[in-house]
């Protein structure tokens, strides 16, 4: 039975919206002579939700779950659902209102760009700072020190004070102490967007060894690539609300929404990008094959596409992205050039075959598209997500080999051969 590091039980914080919002004394001192006067506040923003001054606001209700050693937890919802709360209050940076919080161990926070860090002082007396904060005695820390640094990559900067850092150097300094000062949980919130890519991937593969190694991470990200390529359980809040924890797959489905599946869809109506679909536009898509937009393995998909076109075209394209559930793109066809008259409304039969995808889940973007020879390509009208769709598994197709989008991608190759 593995140990467990963290317990949040039935957990609430409540914030009261008071009178002063930390701004100069001036813009308060005019806020508050506009609510005498019982006029409008100059310093409100356009757009802004309206409170009462010491309205109360529960940014957490009821949140329980733990975390035993070696989860890899992510927690994911939308802005203001209260993740980087959940973050803080376990960090100990402020404390809950209802309900308790119980941590075995070290708990390592990288919530903010340089979280912890004096500007005054160098980089290498941080890490001695934040070492001390964590427990460690300076014996202790000068044992890993040269590990930290060679991590960060600053080696040169070292010893400059970190208020002279760029934020990416905060990054990588930050992250290299929480990372090697042993902690049980480590807690990152976002942070490592301002990093360089080869910086993040490197982060990655440390925090699995932590989870690896018997210890927990908690990762709050809205890059959905990440998350899934990293941890094993997810948590979903809405709200406020814990709505759901246990797939890292579902937890991203929910985050990112259900998604329509419905057979017939009136494309006219969803939002199109700006200057798209003015001169042509897709109006309704109907899936024929199928009875719940779920498809067998080596099966194939059809769908009836009806657009308007306002402007001749002798080369136009329907265009089919297929992207996963972390929306990534990850395959392209399209059809063969058509020619298209001014003011015309068309229908296309459309056929695709699923033999090479494996399952899971996908999501169709959409494009009208028109190419000349040359390599220059028009784009008319383009949705994101028309519709999504399932390729379920097949055990006795595959011999009772269960397929792991998370371990083996998303296609299909053929069976290997042999060679005599």
């Amino acid at each position: 039975m593995s140990e467990r590091l963290l317990e949040v039980d039935r957990v609430s914080k409540q914030y009261r919206l008071g009178m002063i919002g930390g701004r100069t004394l001036n813009a308060e001192l005019a806020s508050w002579l506009a609510r005498v006067r019982g006029r409008e506040d100059p310093n409100s923003k356009i757009g802004m939700e309206h409170r009462e001054p010491n309205e109360k606001f529960w940014a957490l209700e009821d949140v329980s779950f733990s975390v035993d050693r070696g989860d890899a937890v992510a927690i994911t919802g939308r802005n203001g659902a209260g993740k980087s709360t959940i973050l803080k209050l376990i960090s100990r940076i402020t404390a809950p209102t209802r309900g308790e919080i119980r941590i075995r161990g070290r708990v390592a926070s990288l919530l903010e760009i340089g979280t912890g860090f004096h500007r005054e002082l160098s980089g290498r007396d941080n890490i001695y700072l934040n070492g001390a904060i964590l427990g460690m005695n300076r014996a202790e820390t000068t044992s890993k020190i040269r590990d930290i640094i060679e991590f960060s990559e600053i080696g040169p900067f070292i010893d400059t004070p970190v208020k002279r850092y760029s934020s990416g150097m905060y990054v990588k300094l930050a992250f290299a102490v929480a990372a090697h000062l042993d902690p049980d949980v480590m807690i990152c919130d976002e942070v490592l967007a301002v990093g360089d890519l080869t910086f993040q991937q490197k982060c990655l593969q440390k925090m699995s060894e932590i989870a690896r190694e018997g210890r927990a991470v908690l990762y709050v990200s809205h890059n959905m690539r990440t998350v899934s390529q990293l941890c094993n359980r997810g948590l979903y809040l809405e709200q406020g609300r814990l709505r759901y924890d246990g797939t890292v797959e579902h937890a991203i489905e929910l985050y990112g929404g259900s998604g329509e599946r419905s057979l017939r869809q009136d494309l006219d109506s969803i939002p199109h990008p700006r200057g798209r679909g003015d001169t042509m536009r897709m109006l309704e898509i109907e899936f024929l094959n199928t009875p719940s937009l779920e498809y067998t393995m080596d099966g194939a998909m059809e769908f009836r596409l009806k657009c308007v076109s306002h402007l001749p075209d002798p080369r136009l394209r329907i265009r089919l992205i297929i992207k996963n559930s972390v929306t990534a793109p990850i395959a392209m066809t399209q059809t063969e050039p058509f020619e298209v008259a001014a003011e015309e409304v068309f229908e296309r039969r459309i056929r695709l075959s699923l033999d090479s995808l494996a399952p899971g889940e996908y999501i169709m973007k959409l494009s009208l598209v028109s190419g000349t020879p040359r390599g220059t390509t028009t784009y008319y009208d383009t949705l994101e997500d028309v519709s999504r769709f399932i390729i379920t598994d097949d055990p006795a197709r595959n011999a009772g080999f269960i397929w792991s989008e998370r371990l083996w991608g998303h296609y299909r190759l053929k069976p290997l051969e042999f060679v005599d």
